[in-house]
C-alpha cells in the first residue's frame, strides 16, 4: 500500500471491501504498510491496527479512525470524476483513515508523540466496537492529551459531541371488543398526552466554549394494537433525546422524568456526550492550525469514548456527514488535502 499521497491512498482503501465484521483484509494491508515504517511501534488487536511513536515528547495526540463500512449498496469499486471520489467509505471514513496513514508515513519527527488507532466494528452495536476491546485489553494505547477522530466533518473541526438517550414510555389499558369500546381502556389513546408534550417541547440551545449545541427531543417509534376489532391494552412510544454535553446522563434522565412526569419511563439506550475541551493546550493549538474555527458536533461519535478517558476530543475529517451511509457517498479531493494540510501543520511536518 502506497502511503505518500492521501488521495491515492483513499482510492486504495475504498477498493478494499470492509463491511463491519469483515475487516481482515484491510487490517492486513494497514498493518503491512505501517510495519514497514521504522519509527513506529505497531501491534495488531483483532482486526484493529495500532501504531505509535515513542520519542519522549511532553504531549501525545491520538488519531483514530474506523476501518469498517456499512453494507455495499452498488457503490463499489471507487469511481473518480475529476476532483470527486465516489464510492462506499469515501466519506465514512476512509478519507480520514487515508489522511492518518499519510501522516504516519510522512512525519517521523512530530512535535507531539502520536498514536494511530485503526479499529473495527464502529458501524454496528456498541458492544462490538473495536475501541471498547482496545480499552479493555490495551488501555495504555488510549492515553494522550488530545484525540482526533477522523469522522467526516466537511474538513471543519467539530468539537465534543451530543449525548444520546432513547427511552420507551408504555401505557396500559383494558381490552374490549370495539363494538363495546366503552368496556375497555385504549392504551394507544393513552399516548396522546406524552405526544402533546413532545409537540410543545422547546429544546435548548447551549453555548459551550463558544460553540452552540442544539438539543432535540423526538418521537421515533410508536407501537400497539391487537387486532382490527380489539381495543388495545398495551402501547409503547420510543423517544430519542439528543442532549448537550453540559448534561450528564443522570441529568438527562432526570430531565426526561420531568418532561414526562406521571408516566413510567425505561431507558433502552444511552451514550454520554463529550465536552469540547478547546481550552486544553493541544486542542487550542489544533484550532489555531485550522484557522481559528471550530463547530459543535451535532450527533454522537467515538469522541465521547476519549472524553470519558479524560481527553479533549474533536472530529476532523473530509466529507459531508449528511451523505454518509448513502449510495451517493462521495468526497472531494480538495477536502482530503485540506485536512492533511492542517494536520501536517499542527503536528510539525
Amino acid at each position: 500500500m502506497e502511503l505518500s499521497d492521501p488521495v491515492d491512498l483513499t482510492c486504495q482503501l475504498v477498493d478494499i471491501q470492509s463491511v463491519s465484521g469483515e475487516e481482515g483484509e484491510i487490517a492486513d494491508a494497514v498493518q503491512a504498510a505501517l510495519s514497514g515504517l521504522g519509527h513506529l511501534e505497531v501491534v495488531r488487536n483483532g482486526d484493529a491496527v495500532l501504531a505509535r511513536t515513542n520519542l519522549g515528547r511532553p504531549s501525545r495526540v491520538v488519531l483514530a479512525g474506523h476501518l469498517d463500512t456499512v453494507p455495499v449498496n452498488e457503490n463499489l469499486p471507487l469511481r473518480r470524476e475529476g476532483d470527486v471520489l465516489h464510492g462506499l467509505g469515501t466519506v465514512d471514513m476512509k478519507g480520514g483513515d487515508a489522511v492518518f496513514l499519510h501522516l504516519a508515513a510522512t512525519i517521523p519527527e512530530p512535535k507531539h508523540d502520536l498514536t494511530f488507532i485503526f479499529y473495527d466494528c464502529e458501524e454496528v452495536e456498541a458492544a462490538r466496537n473495536g475501541l471498547g476491546r482496545i480499552q479493555r485489553e490495551l488501555p495504555d494505547w488510549l492515553t494522550g492529551d488530545l484525540a482526533i477522530v477522523g469522522e467526516p466533518s466537511n474538513a471543519v473541526i467539530e468539537a465534543g459531541c451530543q449525548g444520546t438517550m432513547r427511552i420507551e414510555i408504555r401505557t396500559s389499558g383494558k381490552r374490549a371488543h370495539t363494538a363495546r369500546a366503552w368496556m375497555g381502556v385504549n392504551a394507544i389513546h393513552g399516548l396522546a398526552e406524552p405526544l402533546r408534550r413532545l409537540t410543545e417541547y422547546q429544546p435548548r440551545d447551549v453555548d459551550i466554549d463558544g460553540l452552540t449545541y442544539r438539543e432535540g427531543l423526538q418521537a421515533v417509534r410508536i407501537g400497539g394494537g391487537v387486532a382490527g376489532n380489539v381495543v388495545p391494552d398495551d402501547a409503547v412510544l420510543a423517544v430519542n433525546f439528543r442532549f448537550a454535553p453540559d448534561r450528564t446522563p443522570e441529568q438527562a434522565e432526570e430531565h426526561l422524568h420531568e418532561v414526562f412526569s406521571g408516566f413510567e419511563l425505561s431507558i433502552v439506550d444511552l451514550s454520554a456526550g463529550a465536552l469540547p475541551g478547546l481550552s486544553a493546550p493541544a486542542a487550542a493549538e489544533l484550532i489555531k492550525a485550522a484557522g481559528g474555527k471550530a463547530a459543535a458536533k451535532l450527533g454522537w461519535t467515538d469522541v465521547a469514548r476519549f472524553a470519558a478517558l479524560g481527553m479533549p476530543a474533536v472530529n476532523f475529517g473530509p466529507g459531508d456527514p449528511t451523505i454518509a451511509h448513502t449510495r451517493e457517498e462521495h468526497v472531494s479531493v480538495t477536502e482530503i488535502r485540506q485536512v492533511a494540510k492542517v494536520l501536517c501543520e499542527f503536528l510539525g511536518k
